[in-house]
């Protein structure tokens, strides 16, 4: 009974998220999370759809369907970087950069552990992608959360609301991934149960975060995050003119 409660109350949320996002324009704000759970939603749709009536074709509809999920998801961290640093430029370019590099690895890595495994090499490609990337996700995650408290950049509802769901999200799906090896284990159980509470709950944050638009607060000065960033940009250019200047001189004939 309350598995039911809590399955029509998760799609009730859903369609409060999306009609929300569109009546208070956070959808333009806020446009790779509007996507992303769009997507979730038409994949849950199309995937119960298969599975009532194609019933052969929902392995291979709901393995591609979660590959790109994933990376959907990917571009949700990009968005929560570009948003919180937004007042900081210089630290948000290296830190798109760092993040572009670390999933490029991520997803190479994941590639090369499937390709040798013996499952269907969909299923394997996507659960092995998925235990990389959401990984990395999770640390980019706990990485901005530290910088916000170390700095203490402000942040707003919108993003903290964004940042709060899809962070809880992302952590219980990298601990079901982690244990998943171990299916048989009373942790793997509980989790395996739990998760669609964790996914109401990461529901109810988004709602009621995101219920109508409140801006990214602006710093009121210049926070030293930026200005370290500054003095490392600096220090990196001298270091490179002066590796350049070196091997000019050990060419030279």
């Amino acid at each position: 009974m309350l598995s039911q409660l809590i399955a029509w109350g998760g799609i009730t949320l859903e369609v409060l998220l999306l009609l929300r996002g569109l009546k208070g324009k956070l959808a333009f704000r806020y446009p790779v999370f509007y996507a992303y759970f769009s997507f979730v939603v038409l994949q849950d749709l199309l995937s119960f759809g298969v599975y009532r009536w194609y019933h052969q074709y929902y392995p291979t509809v709901y393995w591609l369907t979660e590959f790109l999920a994933l990376l959907f998801g990917c571009g949700v961290v990009f968005e929560i970087y570009r948003v919180g640093l937004s007042a900081f430029p210089g630290t948000a370019r290296m830190a798109r950069n760092a993040l572009a590099l670390v999933f490029a690895a991520a997803l190479t890595f994941g590639l090369a552990q499937a390709w040798t495994d013996p499952r269907w090499w969909m299923e394997a490609a996507t659960t092995d992608i998925e235990g990389a990337l959401r990984a990395v996700e999770a640390l980019a995650i706990v990485v901005l959360a530290a910088l916000f408290l170390l700095y203490s950049i402000p942040v707003g509802k919108n993003l903290r609301g964004i940042l709060l769901g899809y962070g809880l999200f992302v952590g219980t799906t990298v601990l079901s991934l982690e244990f998943v090896s171990g299916s048989g284990t009373a942790f793997h159980h509980f989790l395996s149960a739990a998760y669609p509470y964790f996914y109401f709950l990461s529901l109810t944050l988004w709602v009621a975060h995101l219920w109508s638009y409140a801006p990214n607060p602006v710093p009121a000065a210049s926070v030293r995050l930026e200005r370290e960033y500054q003095r490392m940009a600096a220090a990196t250019h001298r270091r490179l003119q002066d590796a350049r200047g070196y091997l000019a001189k050990a060419v030279r004939p």
